[in-house]
C-alpha cells in the first residue's frame, strides 16, 4: 500500500501559516480598511465644504445684485468671489484626487493580502468569488471608461470649478465689452470648456500613472476592458 502523500508545501498552499503571520495580515487588512474609510470621509467632507462655499458665495452675489440693481458693486464683488471660489475649487479638486489615489493604493494592498488568504486557504475561493488575481481587485473598485472620471468626487468638483472659472471670464468679458451678453457668453463657454478639459485630462493622467503598474508580478492586471476612473488601454 502506498502511503506517500502529495507534497502540498511546494507552493505554500495547504500549510498552516505561523500565528504571528496571521495576526499581522489580519491586523494590516483591518488597518487598510480603516484608512480607506478615512480617505472617503475626507473627500466627502472637502467636497461638502466646497459646495457650501459656492452656495454661500452665490447667495451673497444674488442679494447684492438685488440691493444694488446690478450696479458697479455687483460687478466688483463678482470679480472677487468667482476667482476666489475657482481657487477653492482647484485646491479641493487636487486634494480629493489625491485622496482617491490613496484609496486606490489601499485597495491594491488589500488585494495582495487577499492573495495570501487564497494561497493558504484555497478552499475559500468558492465562497469569496475570487479566483484570478485581477478579479480580486476588480471586486473592490469602480468599472468604466473615460466617462467614469465625471462620476468621481474629483470629477464633480472639477465640473463646478470649470463653471466658476467660466463665470469669472464671462463677467470680465461682459464688463470689457460694454455689457455685451454675446461676448460674455462666448468667453464664459470657452473658458469653462478649456478648464473642464484640462481638469479631466489631469485626472485621467493621474489615474493612468498609478494604474499601469501590475499588482501581481508577471501578470497584466489591466488587460481586460474593466478600467479605473479615466483609464484607457494606452500604456506609457
Amino acid at each position: 500500500m502506498n502511503n506517500h502523500k502529495p507534497d502540498s508545501t511546494a507552493d505554500g498552499a495547504g500549510t498552516d501559516p505561523p500565528p504571528a503571520a496571521v495576526t499581522f495580515v489580519t491586523t494590516e487588512h483591518f488597518t487598510l480598511q480603516g484608512a480607506r474609510s478615512s480617505t472617503i470621509s475626507e473627500s466627502t467632507g472637502r467636497a461638502s465644504m466646497f459646495l457650501s462655499a459656492v452656495s454661500g458665495g452665490l447667495v451673497a452675489l444674488g442679494l447684492l445684485a438685488t440691493a444694488t440693481k446690478v450696479g458697479a458693486a455687483f460687478y466688483a464683488f463678482g470679480l472677487i468671489i468667482f476667482p476666489t471660489l475657482t481657487f477653492v475649487g482647484l485646491v479641493t479638486f487636487e486634494r480629493v484626487l489625491q485622496s482617491g489615489i490613496e484609496d486606490h493604493g489601499y485597495t491594491r494592498r488589500i488585494a495582495l493580502l487577499r492573495g495570501y488568504y487564497f494561497e493558504h486557504a484555497p478552499e475559500l475561493t468558492e465562497y469569496l468569488l475570487s479566483v484570478k488575481p485581477e478579479e480580486r481587485i476588480r471586486m473592490q473598485v469602480l468599472q468604466g471608461g473615460l466617462f467614469q472620471g465625471f462620476l468621481t468626487v474629483a470629477g464633480m468638483v472639477g465640473v463646478i470649478t470649470a463653471v466658476l472659472a467660466g463665470s469669472a471670464g464671462g463677467l470680465l468679458a461682459g464688463i470689457a465689452s460694454g455689457h455685451s451678453l454675446a461676448a460674455a457668453l462666448a468667453v464664459g463657454i470657452v473658458v469653462a470648456g478649456a478648464a473642464l478639459a484640462w481638469l479631466m485630462r489631469y485626472q485621467h493622467s493621474a489615474w493612468k500613472r498609478i494604474s499601469t503598474a501590475s499588482l501581481f508580478p508577471g501578470e497584466d492586471l489591466f488587460a481586460s476592458e474593466d478600467r479605473f476612473p479615466g483609464q484607457d488601454r494606452t500604456r506609457d
